[in-house]
């Protein structure tokens, strides 16, 4: 008989290796000189390091001088943070916005966001409890979504012979499902493939979800990371709202201000009245507090400086630009070097994508064989982070690419 004092545990099984955090262990594991890590989405400059923004800088040594206190935020936050954040993702002049109807919360960055609007759909939504989530998309959105009891199901987002946007089955799959389902959409950039539809694409959603009634849920993780413009990255989000979607919105600032370790976001969600607003408001606040009670506050207190201080606002919006635009530039020294050394199919997709990721079309075993022998490090789908991408490595790397296109580089295992 087994001794339950000392055997609690003992059926507790290995989970499983998490899909980019697994490519982050391989690659600090590999000491080689020449290795690449192009797996975790977490902005590089030029020479592969981290960069803090001035922007970010600057607004910690104005916060510095104020020798604020660390007392609890209320459960929905800092309230100046979330109005400026919902003033930036919706726009200053959003109906919504003016009319004081859009129910916000502090988040612990886009995770958590993602994370209170499913707790609150699983208790109040009354449609069909059902998510559905791009295939492929960001590999936590299905966890957090069964995690609270509802189900996903996928709908057609990624044309493997085009290395594009499959829009008519996105649309044929959203029109099959149930009236009321809830569709989780990509506000831009998407991830991981970096590919948005255009915004008459957009237009034709907006239409097909309000005929089938759907709720859409807007992940909106790299507003102005995309194309280096705020409003047009928004583009998606706002038209739905001036269409008359009641959207719920997840927002992080982890990527298109660098505060990673920061946990910066927020929920939203549009209401019908200021009334509405507030009864949702207080049903979020008990999602909240049992999951961690009050929102974390310097990171917060960035954002909000941020945005709220002018010269500084000009400042992130230069340096947001700056990050797009050497992604942009990443893209076309790729492509024009995979053509150079005549690498096998058409590499189009590589300038035609946006954002941190793309989506480069590479098996899982060319992805091994890259890993082995290259030590070029990314997730098995071929997903690469663009922003690993260098004046220094991008050779290397469209050199190593190009042999294990043609064959020239075999996966001896699995990674």
């Amino acid at each position: 008989m087994a001794n339950l004092f000392t055997d609690f545990w003992a059926t507790v099984q290995q989970g499983p290796e998490d899909p980019i955090l697994g490519v982050q262990d391989k690659f600090n594991a590999d000491k080689d000189p020449k290795r690449v890590n192009l797996g975790v989405g977490a902005y590089r400059d030029e020479n592969g390091k981290p960069w803090v923004l001035d922007s970010v800088l600057k607004a910690e040594d104005i916060l510095q001088k104020k020798k604020l206190n660390k007392e609890y935020l209320p459960i929905t936050g800092a309230a100046d943070f979330t109005k400026l954040a919902s003033e930036l993702a919706y726009g200053k002049e959003s109906k919504p916005i003016v009319e004081d109807r859009i129910a916000v919360a502090q988040s612990i960055s886009g995770t958590g966001a993602l994370r209170i609007a499913t707790g609150f759909l699983s208790f109040h939504y009354t449609g069909p409890q059902v998510v559905y989530i791009p295939n492929p998309t960001w590999g936590n959105h299905i966890p957090i979504v069964e995690q609270t009891g509802m189900k996903s199901a996928r709908y057609r987002y990624f044309d493997k012979k085009t290395v594009g946007l499959d829009f008519e089955g996105m649309k044929e799959d959203i029109e099959a499902a149930e009236p009321g389902s809830i569709i989780l959409l990509h506000a831009c950039a998407q991830n991981p493939t970096g590919i948005d539809p255009t915004k008459e694409q957009w237009k034709e959603l907006s239409i097909l979800l309000k005929q089938k009634q759907h709720l859409a849920l807007f992940d909106m993780a790299y507003q102005g990371f995309a194309s280096g413009d705020v409003s047009g990255d928004a583009f998606a989000v706002r038209h739905f709202v001036e269409q008359g979607h009641q959207i719920i919105l997840c927002q992080s600032f982890a990527k298109n201000l660098g505060l990673y370790g920061e946990r910066a976001g927020t929920f939203s969600m549009v209401c019908s009245s200021k009334e509405e607003k507030n009864r949702v408001l207080s049903q979020v606040k008990r999602v909240i507090r049992p999951l961690y009670s009050s929102p974390p506050l310097h990171g917060a207190q960035l954002v909000a400086t941020i945005l709220g201080t002018p010269e500084l606002l000009e400042l992130w919006l230069t340096e947001v630009k700056k990050m797009a635009d050497r992604i942009i530039d990443m893209r076309s020294k790729l492509y024009d070097l995979l053509v150079k050394l005549e690498t096998p199919g058409e590499w189009g997709h590589i300038k035609s994508q946006i954002g941190m990721f793309s989506f480069t079309g590479l098996t899982p075993e060319q992805v091994t064989a890259l890993a082995e022998h290259a030590h070029v490090y990314m997730t098995m789908d071929g997903r690469i982070s663009m922003a690993g991408l260098n004046d220094h490595n991008v050779q290397y790397f469209a050199e190593s690419m190009s042999k294990a296109v043609k064959g020239e580089l075999k996966a001896k295992s699995s990674l």
